[in-house]
């Protein structure tokens, strides 16, 4: 930690800059962060929060949605699968759109 109390940002960045061959938009301002001991701190367990899947605490969902059962065929299954995370948001979305466009046929 000493040699970065030592640091010449200025001239660490441009040194940085050439060897990178342009500007690199924010580095003045890491390499400061780092100066001033403001990065790379270490957390202890206590100090770091697990990180859970779903929704956020607290959050509230304007508009709820209902769990159902729905049997596909493999191969369907399988190439929503295979368009990656979000394809039940997918699945709901074509869903909707189907129905906007019978209601507009019949």
């Amino acid at each position: 930690m000493k040699a970065l109390k030592k640091l010449n940002v200025n001239k660490v960045a441009a040194a940085i800059e050439v060897d990178a061959g342009q500007a690199l938009p924010g580095l003045r301002e890491s390499l400061a962060e780092a100066k001033a001991g403001r990065a790379g701190r270490v957390h202890t367990q206590e100090q770091t929060v697990e990180r859970r899947r779903g929704r956020p605490a607290g959050s509230v969902a304007t508009v709820t949605k209902e769990s159902a059962k729905l049997r596909l065929d493999p191969d369907v299954l399988a190439a929503l699968r295979a368009t990656g995370e979000g394809w039940q948001t997918r699945i709901n979305d074509m869903l909707r759109a189907s129905l906007l466009l019978a209601g507009r046929s019949g």
